[in-house]
């Protein structure tokens, strides 16, 4: 079963995400990692962003693999490395890269292949699954959204006022909604989720009520039983 939660940065799907998948026993998937990992190689190499092709052979080159709540790239642990501010920045031209999508896109449907998989993203429920059985689009209020993300920059030591991550995220999201190849929209079939003022534990269980319903109501699960 393939379950996907796609949304904004900041809605809260990464935990949400990574706690269902815990509750249920499934795989996690963190799709955005696999683009800042793209997007930390290229810096590293002193590649220009923009460059589509060149861009587009370092995400062919790389080996990206995601452990738990780790990942790496070509072996080495880069975690804490893909959350700083340079690669989220960094990242915008990778995520609209038609190349790199297309490697990534195949790398996640790899994982997923003949496995339980809870997935986060973008464009999961849309593109890279979009016969998941259970598909979910998480949302939260902007300015909530723009007070959790400078809370994680604070526990990362990096300072950054409250205006000035309102702005990036209103630039992203707008980049999210208008860029060609993957954009953030909510899949037809995709139930909304609103984590604005419901703890995250809450947010679980309902997610976690609402997969297991599918579950019973899968043909033949009656019957099976």
């Amino acid at each position: 079963m393939i379950i996907t939660l796609d949304g904004p940065a900041g809605a809260g799907k990464t935990s949400a995400a990574r706690g269902l998948a815990r509750r249920l026993g499934f795989r996690y998937l963190d799709t955005g990692a696999m683009y800042r990992v793209v997007t930390l190689a290229a810096l590293e190499q002193g590649i220009d962003l923009n460059d589509e092709a060149a861009v587009a052979a370092v995400a062919a080159s790389i080996e990206v693999r995601l452990e738990e709540d780790r990942v790496f790239s070509n072996g080495r642990d880069v975690t804490e490395a893909i959350r700083r501010t340079k690669v989220t920045l960094g990242s915008r031209p990778i995520a609209a890269n038609a190349e790199v999508r297309r490697r990534l896109v195949e790398l996640q449907r790899e994982v997923a292949r003949g496995g339980n998989l809870v997935t986060e993203g973008r464009d999961q429920g849309t593109v890279v699954f979009p016969d998941a059985e259970c598909k979910f689009f998480v949302i939260a209020d902007p300015a909530e959204r723009a007070r959790r993300r400078q809370a994680e920059l604070r526990e990362r030591g990096e300072q950054v006022s409250l205006e000035t991550v309102l702005a990036q995220q209103e630039d992203r999201d707008r980049r999210d909604r208008q860029r060609a190849v993957g954009p953030l929209i909510p899949a037809a079939d995709a139930i909304h989720v609103d984590t604005t003022r419901v703890p995250l534990e809450e947010v679980i269980d309902d997610l976690e009520r609402i997969v297991r319903k599918r579950v019973e109501e899968r043909p033949g699960r009656r019957d099976q039983g």
